[in-house]
Formats: structure tokens, C-alpha cells, sequence
């Protein structure tokens, strides 16, 4: 392997990019450029190489002695790295929430990097600051719909920020929670709040014993973190089950009223646009009656659904989410930028100062440097990629891919449906389903049979398990399985195939494909055979 001579003129080079040591670079970039759509072939992976193979490409601890020539290093990258990671383009990769990016964003993500823009302050952003105070005002825009003097007065003042920009949905989430709390247990006369005093000291003013967040179970793995970052505790996470995948209103407040009646206060009441497991929606505007019945905060995870908001046909699922005291939007699930833009907003600008921080050095007092609101200190201009998109897709383009993914889930479900030998779990909400194998003799047993459920979807489960990881294994495509309660079958958990219809270039041929796929290794199994002789107990 090629080494470098070790000198300053040669890291000199390295940032100064000569041309010498930039053409395999610049091939690189413009093969992924050229061919992103198709750069893995149509496989999900363009290797079959096991994880543990992997690893031993990337087994040595030792911080390399020399450096290499940009040229060399490349080739390597290509050869570990490129060749054996997920080909997230791929029409029939419909597993996950990570998806094809429109094309620009390659062009705009060198931009990105060529620039290193800080957004914690002013001083290493400049413009950058404005922008992404925009994109905030866009969203929040998008979620509350307030008039234009509204955002004329707060869109860019240095008191107030209608939003925080995140790495992703978690610390978008922790970030809202962080306010909520710093909010209900705020400073009063003679308490200078639990951000300076601290949980104990706030416990005892404000004469709780605990306090708690309260969500579905369907609720996203981000609340746990953060509650336990809060110092909450994980045992004041309060879920609900939901057989139906929606959050009961009336279970909800009965569970409030309850825990406070212990002499307990609720943070936030939390309610989920679009979960991870199912795509389902909670009744927001219900939710929201609830929150202001117990005098609580009320937070909405729209990670996932919070794009349904660009369709005019489709919006309507999520009323009541202008209601939330603050949103969480992932810009790179459903608005396609690449992975890093995650973004709450907060209803009330005043909101953010309850976790505005200070520093001589680098946030001072009266300037607009975004780090003063936002969980994270340095990080880059997402914000940039998300303004790039509002503008080249716009709402209507946004609308256009929104519509495509809910009416293309809508026809998968009808597919599965119609095939005696597949059973449809949970109906898409949005463009998110679950369904399972289930050889049709076996439907029609279960259906006489109820009290044999249990040892019935035992075997199915393993089924289930067997086919999705075939079907990884096989790399023409993949789909993602998940367990969940089941309305069906008297709240069994069941294991279920998970499926996200968010490409564009998925085709119904490419989920005809899949299906029959699922079919023909399912019934190359030993589980399937004694499924449909009726053989139970059985065996894998």
C-alpha cells in the first residue's frame, strides 16, 4: 500500500488538494455522481459478505504510523467500505425510513463540507444563521400557521427562536422535553428554577413527589433516553398499550389523573404523527384536549408523519398537531435530505429561553448565535440542504411524493389482501404496513379454532423470521420485521414483516416481486410443511 512521505509540505498538500492526488477522488465522486441510483446494482448490498468478514477489515485498534497518498486511500475505501454498505436507493430496499435522495443533494453536500460552516455562532456561520432561522419559520409555518406579523416580529430576533435544529428526531425530542421541563418547574420568586437549582430542589418547591412522561407504547425509544437524561428516572416513562396502534384519550387522562392524584405531576403528554413500527397517528386533537385538562406540556413526534402536512388530500390525519406546545420533524425521512437534519419547533417563541445558556468566549448575551438554544453546541448547516429541497421540490413536489408513498401503500395492502397466503396486520396509515405469511389452509383453522391461536402464531412467528432473513440473506431485497400486540388475536404479540413505502422508484411490480419472493421461500420451509399438514406442536 502507498505511503507518504511524513512532512509539513505533504499535509500541506492534503488541504490544498493537488491535482495529482485528487483524480481518484474525483473519480469516485463522479462515478457516485453519475450512477447513485444504480451505484450498489439492483442487489441491496453488491457483495455477500458476512458482518463478521466485514469486521475483519476493520479489526486493527493502532492509529496508522505514515500517512497515505489520498489516491491509495481511496481505493481502499471503495474496496471495504462503498462495496459492502446498504444500498438505501434500491426500489426494492423498503425495510427502514432511509431512503433515495434526490440528486442535487450530492452536488450540495460537497457545498456542505467545502464550506464547514459552524451553526453555534454567528462569528463561523454568518449567513448560514439567517438561513436556517428561515427554514425554522418555514416549518413552523407549515405546523402552526401563524399570520405574517408574527413571523416578521421573531423570525430573526435575538430574543427568541421558533425552533432548535437537531441532528435527528432524538435529540430533536430530548431537546423539546428539555424545555417542557425547565418550563413547569421554572423560576418563581424565591426559586431560581430547576436549571439552576437543580431536580431536588425543584421536587421540594413546587411539592411533587415525581414527575412523568406519559405516551403510547408505540411511543419512540428517544423518550426513554431522554427521561433518563432529564433525571426523570425511566420508571416515570408511563406507556400505554394500544391493541389499535393509536393512543387512547380516555385511557390517557385516566392514567394522569391517577398518577397525580399520588401527589405526582405529568410533563408532557406525548402524542405520535407516524410511528416507526406501524405509520399510525394518534388522535392529536383529542390528545390535545387531554394536555390542557391536566395542565400539562403536550409534545408531538412527527419524525415520520410530519411531511404529510405538504398534502392538501392527506393533512387532515394529523389535526390537532398546530395544538402541540412543540413538534418534531425529521427532514431526513420524509423531506429526503440526507441523514442529519432533524428539527423541533416550539408554538411559543418565548419557550426556547428556558434553555438558553450563555458563554463569554462564544454566546453572548443578546446575539442571535443559534448554539444559545440548541442541546448541541457545534454543528453543521443541515438547515442548507433543507432550504435547497423547500425550493427545488416545493410544496407541491413534496405533496406529489407525500400522495405517491400513501396510495402506493394503500395498493401493497390490497395486494397482500387479494394472495390467500399472506395476512395483512395493521392497514397503512400513512405509507407505513405489517403483514405476515400465512398459508390460507391455515387461516381458515385458525379462524374455527380460536382457542389455538397461541400455538398457531407461535409457528407462524418463526415462519416470519425464517423468510425475512432469507430474504436479507438473498439481497434482492429486504423488509424489516418488528413485534407487536395484535387486535386480532386477542392482544397476542405477534411477529409481523415491516414494510416503508417512502421511494419514489419503488414500482408495484418491484412489490409484486417481493411478495412472490416471500411466497417462494416460505414455502421451502420445514415450518410452512408442517403448518399446512396441521402438525402442531411443530418444529422449526
Amino acid at each position: 500500500m502507498s505511503k507518504a512521505e511524513v512532512s509539513l509540505e505533504h499535509l500541506v498538500r492534503v488541504f490544498t488538494k493537488p491535482e495529482r492526488e485528487d483524480s481518484k477522488l474525483a473519480e469516485m465522486e463522479k462515478h457516485l455522481s453519475d450512477n447513485v441510483s444504480d451505484f450498489l446494482s439492483q442487489h441491496v448490498v453488491t457483495k455477500k459478505m458476512s458482518l463478521e468478514q466485514i469486521e475483519r477489515n476493520f479489526a486493527d485498534a493502532h492509529v496508522p504510523e505514515t500517512p497515505e497518498f489520498v489516491s491509495s486511500h481511496t481505493e481502499v475505501l471503495m474496496d471495504k467500505l462503498v462495496s459492502n454498505s446498504v444500498n438505501t436507493y434500491s426500489p426494492t430496499f423498503i425495510g427502514h425510513m432511509t431512503s433515495a435522495l434526490p440528486y442535487f443533494h450530492l452536488s450540495l453536500a460537497k457545498l456542505l463540507v467545502g464550506l464547514n460552516q459552524n451553526l453555534v455562532k454567528i462569528e463561523t456561520s454568518k449567513a448560514f444563521t439567517p438561513l436556517e432561522r428561515q427554514v425554522l419559520g418555514m416549518m413552523h409555518n407549515l405546523v402552526f400557521d401563524r399570520d405574517a406579523a408574527f413571523y416578521d416580529k421573531y423570525l430573526h430576533s435575538a430574543e427568541y427562536a421558533l425552533g432548535a435544529f437537531c441532528s435527528g428526531g432524538t435529540v430533536a425530542n430530548m431537546t423539546a422535553l428539555w424545555v417542557a421541563r425547565n418550563v413547569m418547574l421554572g423560576p418563581q420568586p424565591g426559586f431560581t428554577g430547576v436549571a439552576r437549582a437543580g431536580l431536588a430542589a425543584a421536587y421540594r418547591h413546587y411539592g411533587v413527589n415525581d414527575v412523568a412522561l406519559l405516551s403510547s407504547r408505540r411511543g419512540h425509544y428517544s423518550l426513554s433516553k431522554a427521561v433518563d437524561l432529564l433525571g426523570i428516572g425511566r420508571e416515570q416513562m408511563l406507556t400505554i398499550d394500544c391493541p389499535t396502534q393509536r393512543l387512547s384519550p380516555q385511557k390517557a387522562l385516566q392514567l394522569a389523573k391517577d398518577y397525580q392524584a399520588r401527589g405526582n405531576k405529568i410533563l408532557a403528554l406525548v402524542g405520535i404523527a407516524g410511528t416507526t413500527e406501524t405509520g399510525h397517528v394518534d388522535p392529536l386533537d383529542e390528545l390535545a384536549d387531554v394536555a390542557q385538562e391536566i395542565g400539562c406540556w403536550f409534545h408531538v413526534d412527527a419524525a415520520w408523519g410530519g411531511a404529510t402536512l405538504f398534502s392538501n388530500k392527506y393533512k387532515g390525519i394529523l389535526k390537532g398537531i398546530e395544538r402541540a406546545d412543540s413538534v418534531t420533524l425529521d427532514a431526513h425521512k420524509q423531506m429526503y435530505v440526507p441523514m442529519g437534519a432533524g428539527m423541533t419547533l416550539f408554538k411559543d417563541p418565548n419557550h426556547a429561553n428556558a434553555v438558553r445558556h450563555h458563554a463569554q468566549y462564544i454566546l453572548r448575551t443578546g446575539s442571535k448565535d443559534l448554539g444559545a438554544t440548541t442541546l448541541e453546541g457545534s454543528r453543521n448547516g443541515m438547515a442548507m440542504m433543507v432550504y435547497a429541497s423547500l425550493h427545488i421540490l416545493g410544496r407541491q413536489g413534496y405533496e406529489l411524493l407525500i400522495d405517491q408513498s400513501i396510495e402506493k401503500a394503500q395498493r401493497f395492502a390490497q395486494m397482500i389482501d387479494a394472495h390467500p397466503d399472506f395476512e395483512l396486520i395493521t392497514a397503512p396509515t400513512l405509507s407505513l404496513l405489517t403483514y405476515r405469511v400465512n398459508p390460507e389452509s391455515v387461516q381458515q383453522r385458525m379462524a374455527k379454532q380460536a382457542d389455538n391461536h397461541q400455538a398457531y402464531n407461535a409457528q407462524l412467528d418463526k415462519l416470519t423470521v425464517n423468510v425475512q432473513k432469507a430474504q436479507r440473506e438473498a439481497g434482492k431485497s429486504f423488509v424489516s420485521r418488528t413485534r407487536l400486540q395484535c387486535e386480532t388475536y386477542q392482544q397476542q404479540t405477534i411477529t409481523v414483516f415491516r414494510v416503508v413505502i417512502a421511494n419514489p422508484l419503488t414500482t408495484e411490480q418491484d412489490l409484486e416481486n417481493i411478495l412472490q419472493e416471500q411466497h417462494q421461500l416460505a414455502a421451502k420451509t420445514r415450518v410452512w410443511k408442517d403448518l399446512v399438514a396441521g402438525n402442531l406442536p411443530l418444529t422449526a
